[in-house]
């Protein structure tokens, strides 16, 4: 970009592997050791710098520039430039993204046909959470002429951010047309059918998209994951193998994959799944609360209740956990787990955490009480239930009432009919997925 801007003459330090720019005649080695950052918003160049090594040009940083932050000083930043350069520059000499309008505006005052600048300013639109101006400026910078496979590309995500399906999809396939080589538009456009509810097209997107990318973990977990909304099980369990041998680590495609064998009622191989998960991330609540349902399937009470617990200790306000210890408590064959009392406890907990709205809470809690003798209270919270329920819902709700009003406590078999007949009426919650 032709721009004639002052142009600061910078000293070049090789400092910790970084090409240091120093803005002043300070040591680089007397500086701060550099703070990082986890996660920072883009800077912005303010003016045109370059970074050299004695009279070498390693890089031009130019003014409008988005400028990737690795630490923080006191005075200045550590950034990657766009060609992938590591330097310092001094904090006045470059702003936040969402403080970068003006730089924009000058640019763009200067070369108003360069479609590429309101690009960039569209970002910074975004930044503000300015999304008219933002796709304003990607119409005019399409309209003007920047053709670019990142213009549509780009603008299809800003339409899918504002629930613009149809038009996402539009410039997500002239982005592709554009640029066929390009994955992420077929996995941009892929996540947009997902969200339209159109699976198919979806699973042909990733599936173009692992061809172009086949050593890329994330695409077949995405892929994954639309063939479990399929219904197609199996392949699910097949992407999902792919991704953990890519990266053995990724804890999500561990706990994808559990849950997909739990749908394929493989207890066994799901339990294994999630105390990988386990193993990798020990702080994961989620995973002892699917673990233990599934253990729970498979009549290991026990240590089903101890995964249950753990759960709840780790995330007190997990309502799900809740609510399936209090099923296990009221249901359990074993005299020794069965407790109606710590289950109305639980119950309870689960029922405050959902502000008594979630009707398997409150069915938990009828069941609770009912198991404890107390028929009145199980029939108050059932009446409640009835009124909750949908039409499918009203006869299992029925059902249940009839129950406690003969003075008989919840019986798992209706139950078990009921989740037949209507997947939403279950006497304890699947895991997470």
């Amino acid at each position: 970009m032709a721009v004639n801007f002052w142009c600061l003459k910078l000293r070049i330090a090789a400092i910790s592997g970084f090409l240091l720019v120093s803005i002043s005649v300070t040591s680089a080695r007397a500086q701060p050791k550099p703070q990082s950052l986890a996660t920072i918003e883009p800077l912005v160049a303010r003016l045109e710098m370059k970074l050299t090594l004695g009279e070498k040009v390693i890089d031009v940083i130019e003014k409008g520039d988005l400028l990737t932050v690795l630490a923080e000083r006191p005075d200045s930043y550590v950034i990657q430039t766009y060609n992938g350069h590591k330097g310092a520059v001094a904090k006045n000499n470059a702003v936040k993204l969402a403080e970068s309008i003006d730089v924009y505006n000058d640019l763009i005052a200067a070369k108003k046909d360069d479609g590429r600048l309101y690009t960039l300013r569209a970002g910074a639109w975004w930044a503000l959470n300015k999304f008219e101006e933002a796709l304003a400026d990607f119409d005019k910078a399409i309209e003007i002429g920047y053709q670019s496979p990142h213009a549509y590309a780009s603008r299809g995500m800003f339409h899918a951010s504002m629930r613009n399906y149809d038009r996402a999809i539009s410039d997500y396939s002239i982005a592709i047309e554009k640029n066929p080589k390009d994955d992420a538009s077929f996995l941009n456009r892929a996540s947009v059918y997902m969200t339209s509810g159109k699976v198919n097209e979806a699973l042909d997107d990733y599936t173009r998209a692992i061809e172009l990318k086949p050593a890329n973990a994330v695409l077949y977990q995405q892929r994954a994951v639309a063939y479990k909304i399929a219904g197609k099980l199996q392949q699910s369990i097949t992407d999902y193998d792919k991704a953990i041998e890519l990266t053995p680590a990724d804890v999500a495609a561990w706990m994808g994959r559990g849950f997909v064998q739990f749908q394929l009622g493989n207890h066994e191989a799901a339990i294994a799944d999630f105390s990988k998960v386990i193993e990798l991330s020990p702080q994961t609540a989620v995973a002892y609360n699917n673990r233990g349902y599934n253990l729970q399937r498979l009549s290991k009470l026990k240590d089903a209740l101890e995964d249950f617990e753990q759960a709840i200790k780790l995330a007190p306000k997990y309502g799900l956990a809740h609510q399936n210890k209090a099923w296990l408590l009221t249901l359990a064959d074993d005299a020794a787990i069965r407790d109606a009392k710590k289950a109305i406890e639980s119950a309870t907990a689960a029922c405050e955490l959902s502000e008594y709205k979630d009707i398997n809470d409150l069915t938990a809690l009828g069941a609770a009480l009912a198991a404890d003798g107390q028929f009145e209270k199980a029939i108050g919270w059932q009446e409640k239930i009835i009124e909750l329920s949908s039409d499918s819902q009203k006869p299992f709700a029925k059902s249940i009432m009839e129950l406690y009003e003969q003075k008989k406590t919840f019986d798992p078999k209706i139950a078990e009919q009921a989740v037949t007949n209507n997947p939403n009426s279950s006497t304890a919650k699947p895991p997470d997925r």
